[in-house]
């Protein structure tokens, strides 16, 4: 039986130490001590914490369920307030102390690394576009109050949710992300 990949490892205990302690609070030890591995065996597999970082980003946008926005089998607004529920559920799992990834790597790290500013804005960018695809189709089908572009209120509720993700990690309460729903249940028609 093959053993399990220390770098697989290694990304889940970033990943963790990530969200819980942000990048600058996170060292390689910390990483490499929740992974249970030697600190050399980092670099083994990563030239950087800054290239661990992207790979944490990247698995992380996987598991935000973006396809779910472009589901044609479910009426375009359904799909919006289904998505961002499993959002809002993925925030309550961890007692609202974590937040979301994106948003804490882009106000972490945007001023002094411009691969993740630049990672983290490709993947906030491909969020809205979806957003803004599924607000086009509930426009056209008469299920959309806002006369506001798609484009634009797409990267306003991206926008909305990072704040209001960002608050609930403040406040340690879902009340922020309650609001956030009582503005996106009014844009449907």
């Amino acid at each position: 039986m093959p053993r399990p990949s220390m770098r697989e490892h290694l990304i889940d205990a970033a990943s963790d130490r990530f969200h819980e302690h942000g990048f600058n609070g996170t060292g390689i030890k910390d990483i490499t001590d929740a992974a249970g591995t030697p600190k050399g065996s980092f670099y083994n597999h990563f030239d950087s914490k800054e290239s661990m970082a992207l790979e944490v980003m990247r698995r992380y946008a996987d598991t935000r369920e973006l396809a779910m926005l472009a589901d044609r089998s479910v009426p375009p607004v359904e799909r919006m307030r289904a998505h961002f529920t499993y959002l809002a559920r993925d925030l309550a799992r961890f007692a609202y102390a974590r937040g979301c990834m994106f948003g804490n790597f882009g106000s972490e790290l945007s001023t002094h690394s411009p691969v993740m500013r630049e990672e983290v804005g490709d993947r906030l960018g491909r969020w809205e576009s979806l957003l803004a695809s599924a607000l086009d189709e509930a426009r056209a089908a008469g299920a959309l109050a806002s006369e506001v572009d798609s484009a634009v209120l797409a990267r306003f509720l991206v926008s909305a949710w990072e704040g209001a993700a960002m608050r609930a990690k403040v406040a340690r309460s879902g009340a922020p992300l309650d609001d956030f729903f009582v503005v996106l249940d009014s844009l449907a028609a």
